[in-house]
């Protein structure tokens, strides 16, 4: 059977193009650990090649095309936006099947990352004192609860098994709170030094807007160390996690997103209920 597996990314709307090269990258990289596989690379906005013309070259080369989603959140996008492209692939190749994996969300592989690249930070800052040390999870916003909601787990996650006595979350648009908040919340509770801790996969405008707003956090604090700490990126633990997508949506075994099929969603679609501010 001739399958080709076709990663979703985000898009990123950076000038540069930086956010949607890592993804490239990853896609490239991944190539390399699994030359015989055929992987593709579309996005959801801000790219050349967007989910519905992914999906119709792929359908065009396969007989079964597997949607990997390499984004975090399970919001509109993930919801809604993929299997609605995916429905109307369906009625444009009868002959293809299409299955999609569920998007990366937060497990144990997604809590090794995060926690990777916490360690490093606190390297960086010569591995200060943990109970004294605070943690904001930032993660980029959702209008949905349930997608916040996977941040605030992780955050939980984090807290339940590290020394850090005090791990927040924060949002960079959309909810609350922000960072300059939290911020301000830990440094009157009194630690000596705060780790921002980015979940995002790569970079892209946000995580430029990040770095920018720590530097004027940092200006304010100057008493206080502030260390923002990398993105997940290309981490060999998400290589094992796209693995087991792969895996999961080739058999069958776990490929039914959360809302495919549904008639809310087809509700909301028709509605244009969904929103997503960037």
């Amino acid at each position: 059977m001739n399958d080709i597996l076709l990663i979703v990314g985000h898009g990123a709307r950076d000038k540069e193009g930086d956010g949607n090269r890592e993804v490239e990258e990853f896609a490239a990289l991944w190539r390399q650990k699994r030359p015989e596989l055929t992987i593709q690379v579309c996005y959801i906005e801000y790219a050349d090649v967007l989910l519905a013309e992914g999906l119709r070259r792929a359908a065009q080369q396969a007989d079964r095309v597997l949607v990997l989603p390499l984004i975090l959140g399970a919001a509109g996008h993930v919801r809604m936006e993929i299997p609605a492209a995916i429905e109307v692939a369906r009625r444009e190749f009868p002959q293809v099947t299409f299955l999609c994996s569920r998007n990366i969300g937060s497990e144990n592989k997604v809590l090794e990352m995060v926690r990777f690249r916490l360690h490093q930070a606190m390297s960086r800052m010569d591995m200060p004192d943990p109970h004294t040390t605070g943690v904001i999870l930032l993660g980029r916003g959702s209008s949905e609860p349930a997608a916040n909601a996977e941040v605030a787990k992780l955050a939980r996650w984090l807290f339940e098994t590290t020394d850090h006595q005090l791990v927040d979350i924060a949002f960079t648009g959309i909810t609350y709170p922000r960072l300059e908040e939290v911020v301000q919340r830990q440094i009157k509770l009194g630690m000596s030094q705060l780790v921002i801790l980015p979940f995002y996969l790569f970079t892209g405008r946000l995580i430029k807007r990040i770095m920018r707003q720590v530097e004027r956090l940092q200006t304010t604090w100057p008493d206080r160390p502030l260390t923002l700490a990398p993105y997940i990126g290309h981490h060999e633990k998400l290589f094992e996690l796209m693995e087991e997508r792969w895996h999961q949506c080739s058999t069958g075994t776990d490929t039914l997103l959360p809302c495919d099929g549904c008639s809310y969603r087809t509700f909301a679609q028709q509605h244009d209920d969904h929103h997503h501010d960037h």
